[in-house]
C-alpha cells in the first residue's frame, strides 16, 4: 500500500489535484481520506459557539482517529470514515465505508503538521498557490457550499485563515517531498505524480 499525504493552504487546489490524479489511475485502486472528515464532533456545543470554531488550527482535528484508520487500512481492514458537516459543525450519524486499496491519499490543509501522521506517509506533497488566488477560491466556495456571506468569509480569512496559514500550514511545506505550484492547473506536475503512483502499482503486480 502506498500512502500519500497532500497538503496546502485553503483554496490552493488540493481537491482538484486529487481528482485529476484519480482520473489517471486504475478504477478502484485509490481511496481518499479527507482531513475534513476528522474534525472533532462539536455537537455538545451551542450552534453559535460551533460557528466560531477555528478549523485551521491543528487542535480542531482528531488526528488519533485518522492515524488509527490508516493503520487499519494498512492491515487490510475496512474502516468507517466520519462525515462532517460545516453547516452544523457536527458529525453525521452515518459514515462512509472505505476498503483497503493499493493507494490511499490523505488530503487536507493540516495533514503535514502532525508528526505521527507524517510517519504514515510514503510520499508527502504540498500544493502551493498565490494568496490572492486562494482567497478568491475561498470566497466562492464558502458562499456556495457553506452558506457564508462575503463579509463573513473576509472576516474569517483575516482572523483565522491567514494567521493559521502562516503559523501552521506554510511551515509544513518543509516536510514535502514534492511541492506542486499552481494547484490543479499544473498538468506537468500532476502527470509526474500520477506516473510515480502508476509505477508503484505496476511493481506490486
Amino acid at each position: 500500500m502506498l500512502i500519500i499525504g497532500i497538503a496546502g493552504g485553503t483554496g490552493s487546489g488540493k481537491t482538484t489535484v486529487v481528482k485529476k490524479i484519480i482520473d489517471k489511475l486504475p478504477k478502484d485502486e485509490v481511496a481518499v481520506l479527507s482531513q475534513d472528515s476528522y474534525y472533532k464532533d462539536n455537537g455538545h456545543l451551542p450552534l453559535e459557539q460551533r460557528l466560531k470554531i477555528n478549523f485551521d488550527h491543528p487542535n480542531s482535528l482528531e488526528f488519533e482517529l485518522l492515524i488509527e484508520h490508516l493503520k487499519n487500512l494498512k492491515n487490510g481492514k475496512t474502516i468507517e470514515q466520519p462525515i462532517y458537516s460545516y453547516l452544523t459543525c457536527t458529525r453525521a450519524e452515518v459514515t462512509t465505508t472505505i476498503k483497503p486499496t493499493e493507494v490511499v491519499i490523505v488530503e487536507g490543509i493540516l495533514v503535514l503538521t502532525n508528526q505521527e501522521l507524517r510517519k504514515q506517509f510514503d510520499l508527502m506533497v504540498f500544493v502551493y498557490a498565490d494568496a490572492d488566488d486562494r482567497l478568491s477560491r475561498v470566497i466562492s466556495r464558502d458562499i456556495k457550499e457553506r452558506g457564508r456571506t462575503v463579509d463573513q468569509v473576509l472576516d474569517r480569512y483575516q482572523n483565522t485563515v491567514k494567521p493559521m496559514h502562516e503559523q501552521f500550514i506554510e511551515p509544513s511545506k518543509k516536510y514535502a517531498n514534492l511541492i506542486l505550484p499552481e494547484g490543479g492547473q499544473n498538468t506537468v506536475a500532476i502527470n509526474v505524480l500520477a506516473s510515480l503512483i502508476e509505477k508503484t502499482l505496476s511493481e506490486k503486480i
